[in-house]
């Protein structure tokens, strides 16, 4: 078993959505001290997978970090939102191939009555004239 390993089994074991921690708090949950730069570099605490091994801990067990706050050592664990169920509106366009985001923005332009969008600008092309 990894040091890191007892993170993911704290955060595992808990049933919340956030789980706001100090640095002291990790240490002790870990049986060990952070490396300093966890406690100078924002990045360490970044939920990129391939940053440090820590960070796959928190990510395998369905975790981001969040409100990371070096001054204070403290940030906040928070779920990792699982994949949603597919809406009665989205099975249709899945069926048709499209995109389930195909059409999310219907409605919300609106074009003002007398506006033609083809009607180039009254600037002239290519910067001339001023």
């Amino acid at each position: 078993m990894g040091k890191y390993q007892p993170l993911g089994e704290f955060l595992r074991s808990r049933g919340a959505v956030e789980i706001p921690m100090n640095f002291a708090e990790i240490e002790a949950v870990i049986g060990t001290t952070l490396p300093p730069s966890a406690s100078t570099q924002p990045a360490w605490w970044s939920n990129n997978p391939s940053n440090n091994v820590m960070t796959k801990v928190w990510l395998d067990a369905g975790f981001r970090t969040e409100r990371v706050d070096l001054g204070g050592r403290k940030l906040v664990f928070r779920r990792r939102d699982r994949q949603p169920e597919r809406t009665d509106l989205e099975r249709p366009l899945l069926r048709e191939g499209r995109h389930p985001a195909f059409g999310a923005l219907r409605g919300t332009v609106t074009i003002a009555p007398g506006v033609d969008l083809t009607d180039p600008l009254n600037e002239p092309w290519g910067g001339e004239g001023g």
